[in-house]
């Protein structure tokens, strides 16, 4: 299909795994395109081998088999599955949006961190959960949704499936709950007992055993904040799934690259800096950029992308109203001032960069309600989290 693209593309076609291997050997590919079922090696296998050797190449399947066994395998090192037969203008569209996200996410340094990731750690307690909840005979659909939502990792992994076009959907989804519907139950036990897709946060070269969870707590705070910010009504699902990703990138750079997270923590404990500006020091890159980049290959949609790439400099791009990239970002703020600056409810204390964003976005003048609804939002969340502690030690 793309033999009549090479005025526009720089294309190499291989025939064989074998082949494309050696062809990587020699030069750098941007994106890497791979059949499923080939004879000597699979896709799967092929694209394991780019992944740990050539980590900065996107990479795609194709399949034309709907066997789900093969599904899950190739979703562990694929950023994109692709069910044939494929329509030219889809399989252009696709190779088109990754070099896009490529060159607006052009470190080199980025691609290699993003590109050797196969999977997202989980929590292990919400792991365990979900185990339980799934091997339960009385099994639902809500009660597994109730799991995966609170783990980072799980629901970046589920939006990436239910976004493949193995699903066949018309349009992409963005609610946990509608992806967890298309997927079904049984599917989520096969990803969760018989397979990788899932797998535990296992820290190594000092990285403190909290950070995943940390990321979790913190993250699902977010995303409670922003669902009760007035936001644009027509983004709710939007900024309810970036909120729960925005951090992603933590879970990525402490899984990933461990020394350089823990050099990351001793700076802002060293300067009393951000994660986000230790980061840049030490990486060039943030969180942010790194975690948007992965949902991006992932055909997570460009709105949450946007979100979250920018979740902490909203003023870089621009916006039409309350969207869900401002409600991500005063959501997180909210979190970080509630809990450095508990006694300061008209901001007195806020950073001038973040003065001068709020600002920008003409949202200055309500911060003292947005703090006022937050800390209402919070005190009902401890309440309930204590109402089920109570419920349990009764049980």
């Amino acid at each position: 299909m793309l033999h009549s693209e090479r005025a526009s593309w720089d294309v190499h076609f291989a025939n064989s795994p074998a082949e494309a291997l050696q062809a990587c050997q020699k030069e750098a590919f941007d994106i890497v395109v791979s059949d499923m079922r080939m004879p000597d090696m699979d896709g799967a296998t092929l694209l394991t081998h780019i992944r740990d050797e050539f980590p900065s190449s996107a990479r795609v399947i194709l399949s034309g088999h709907a066997d789900l066994a093969l599904a899950t395998r190739a979703i562990r090192v694929a950023h994109r599955f692709m069910t044939k037969p494929c329509p030219k203008p889809e399989l252009l569209a696709t190779l088109e949006s990754i070099c896009a996200l490529q060159d607006l996410f052009c470190s080199e340094e980025l691609r290699k961190i993003v590109g050797a990731i196969g999977e997202l750690p989980s929590f292990s307690r919400t792991y365990l959960s979900l185990i339980e909840v799934l091997r339960s005979p009385n099994k639902s659909l809500h009660a597994v949704a109730e799991v995966i939502s609170q783990d980072v990792g799980m629901s970046a992994k589920i939006l990436q499936l239910v976004n493949s076009s193995f699903f066949g959907l018309a349009q992409n989804i963005v609610s946990l709950d509608h992806a967890i519907a298309h997927i079904g139950v049984e599917t989520i036990s096969n990803l969760a007992l018989a397979s990788e897709t899932f797998t535990v946060f296992q820290p190594r070269f000092g990285v403190p055993e909290s950070v995943c969870g940390d990321v979790q707590r913190h993250s699902s705070r977010v995303a409670e904040i922003a669902g009760r910010l007035p936001a644009e009504r027509k983004s709710r699902e939007i900024t309810a799934v970036s909120a729960l990703l925005h951090d992603v990138g933590k879970l990525i750079l402490a899984n990933r690259l461990p020394k350089e997270f823990c050099a990351i923590l001793k700076r802002m404990d060293e300067t009393q800096c951000s994660a986000f500006e230790a980061e840049k020091q030490i990486l060039g890159v943030s969180h942010a950029e790194i975690g948007a980049y992965l949902l991006g290959l992932w055909n997570i949609p460009n709105l949450a992308v946007e979100a979250v790439a920018f979740h902490h400099c909203p003023s870089k791009v621009p916006h039409t109203g309350f969207d869900a990239c401002l409600a991500v970002y005063v959501a997180d703020l909210l979190v970080h001032e509630i809990e450095d600056h508990p006694d300061d409810p008209l901001g007195d204390k806020l950073s001038a960069q973040d003065r001068a964003c709020l600002e920008n976005a003409g949202l200055a003048q309500r911060f003292a309600e947005f703090k006022q609804l937050a800390g209402e939002a919070t005190q009902e969340t401890a309440r309930a989290a204590s109402a089920r502690a109570a419920s349990l030690s009764g049980a």
